[in-house]
């Protein structure tokens, strides 16, 4: 039986956390790199959105969004309990806030760095609509080390790339911010394993025709 191919890009936050679910659901899979201004004609076979990620399943079903991928990796194998199947309560509410972060937060963050991009006079006010969810975040954060208790879950790892970017829109300013929890939780994520693992680099598939075992 022949592995799944995920097209990704190194830097994009949904190909980040597509990637961290792969793993984290012990699902090998055959990466190609791709870059946006030189899209693969497979890619676009497969995907005429042409985003990333996408995953070709081996009976050829292609799943194109970040959070199924997570979703039907992990519904096939969750060995750290990140869906939390057993406390229904919590499952639904980790799934709420991701769905949450995914409608309101990041179309607010993508306006917040254009802002900044762009030099504009908006810039403090396009943060401040970023900060309702950071500062929901940070309540969690200071009461224990993740979302949802002391152990990571789906919204952990669903969420940390686009929070990430918030962090570094303006750094000097989120370092001095009332977001100590949430400044902690991000290190600990780039201080892990899985973030070394995801970030690893790979030649571009295009180029070279490699595609790499990612597991």
């Amino acid at each position: 039986m022949s592995l799944p191919t995920l097209y990704s890009l190194r830097r994009c936050p949904y190909a980040m956390r597509a990637r961290m679910g792969l793993l984290l659901a012990e699902q090998s899979v055959m990466l190609r790199d791709i870059v946006t201004r030189n899209k693969p004609k497979e890619l676009l076979e497969a995907s005429p959105k042409g985003t990333v990620p996408v995953i070709v399943l081996d009976n050829g079903e292609v799943i194109e969004q970040s959070l199924d991928i997570m979703l039907w990796a992990l519904s096939n194998n969750d060995p750290h309990n990140l869906l939390r199947l057993d406390e229904p309560l919590i499952a639904s509410e980790i799934i709420e806030l991701v769905n949450h972060s995914d409608t309101h937060f990041i179309p607010l963050l993508e306006q917040y760095r254009a802002s900044a991009r762009y030099h504009n006079d908006d810039l403090e006010q396009r943060r401040n609509l970023c900060e309702e969810l950071i500062s929901d975040l940070e309540k969690r954060l200071i009461k224990h080390a993740y979302l949802f208790g002391e152990m990571p879950c789906l919204a952990d790892y669903a969420l940390m790339p686009f929070v990430s970017q918030f962090s570094r829109v303006e750094k000097k300013w989120f370092v001095q911010s009332q977001y100590s929890g949430v400044g902690r939780w991000l290190k600990t994520h780039y201080e892990s394993a899985l973030y070394t693992r995801i970030m690893k680099q790979y030649p571009q598939w295009v180029e070279s025709q490699q595609e790499f075992l990612f597991k």
